[in-house]
């Protein structure tokens, strides 16, 4: 009785939790399109105007009139911010200032391959980690040691630097790939492998430092008094606790995969948010990148409250009454 009734209260103090995470995760994507939405139209001079009434983009008078009542741009400050977020709340993220077309779709056309390959490039990073944690482990000294200093080193090398050496390598010498054809399996795999080595230093980081702190712990000491071997000792006892810090971790570094990615597209020719987002930032059309700015925050939010959710299900020691996200210390 005792025990359901102490499951029955686990579960209410989890539903209140994750009520209020989700609250927390609205109303910072609210905040962020707010915030993007003034620096917006603070900027010195008037771009948007200026790309309407530019003659070489042949908007008409009619067509003129149609989106400047669709943005209020008639309409005081206030009023504009006040109808931007009622479009938003409901999906209606504008329409493009250069191409006249719904900015969702143009999303839509890109998103795809930037997922593809921001997923990619962090399964790439895990088994990059775990394999570099593991050799640290469990291999002999003289091996081990360098390789502790691979994450600085990763951390140390940016991605466009690695993508350009792949390309050089694997399509311009070994032809593994042609460079024209950015969405093949290969040049999305060599991709990912540009845009994730650097992303996995800060997770193997992590996992080393809870490894070593793990090892040193009672548990450790009596499973090696035992003759527990290394890899038995690393997959059935310091592999489960150590990991569970690496959950806030990625949830961290997806910030940091959109961001680079943004530059791997542009290397390696793909066709993703990264090319829209440089083609709208060279012919100013502010609606598609506040729109990008908008799904970077969704998406940053949603990852964080994902690992928010789910750490509780992984840790019971988590205390579910603490305001701020409940992320575990992690040992560095």
């Amino acid at each position: 009785m005792s025990s359901t009734t102490n499951r029955s209260a686990a579960r209410r103090a989890y539903g209140r939790y994750a009520v209020r995470r989700l609250a927390q995760a609205v109303a910072v994507v609210l905040l962020a399109y707010v915030f993007t939405f003034l620096v917006i139209s603070v900027l010195p001079g008037d771009p948007v105007s200026n790309i309407l009434r530019d003659p070489q983009n042949n908007f008409s008078e009619q067509e003129i009139a149609r989106i400047v009542a669709y943005y209020g741009l008639d309409q005081p400050l206030w009023v504009q911010l006040s109808e931007a977020l009622s479009r938003f709340v409901v999906g209606d993220l504008g329409v493009s200032l250069r191409s006249n077309l719904p900015v969702s779709g143009l999303l839509a056309d890109v998103l795809p391959s930037t997922l593809r390959l921001a997923g990619a490039a962090l399964a790439v990073a895990l088994v990059l980690a775990f394999a570099i944690a593991f050799g640290v482990r469990n291999l002999p000294a003289a091996l081990a040691r360098p390789l502790r200093a691979f994450p600085s080193l990763f951390l140390s090398v940016p991605n466009f630097l690695i993508g350009l050496l792949l390309i050089q390598w694997f399509s311009f010498q070994l032809g593994l790939f042609l460079v024209i054809d950015a969405e093949s399996l290969w040049a999305t795999f060599f991709a990912a492998v540009a845009l994730g080595i650097p992303v996995s230093a800060q997770i193997a980081e992590v996992l080393i430092a809870n490894l070593d702190h793990e090892a040193r712990q009672e548990y450790a000491a009596v499973a090696r008094s035992r003759g527990l071997g290394r890899a038995r000792l690393f997959t059935a006892h310091l592999l489960k606790p150590s990991s569970l810090p690496v959950v806030t971790v990625v949830a961290l570094t997806v910030g940091e995969l959109l961001g680079g990615s943004l530059i791997t597209e542009t290397i390696f020719g793909r066709n993703g948010v990264g090319n829209l987002v440089q083609r709208s930032v060279a012919t100013q059309d502010l609606p598609v990148l506040q729109a990008v700015v908008a799904l970077a925050a969704v998406v940053f939010v949603v990852v964080n409250l994902v690992a928010d959710l789910v750490y509780p299900l992984l840790d019971p020691r988590v205390r579910l009454d603490a305001s701020p996200a409940p992320k575990k210390e992690v040992s560095a």
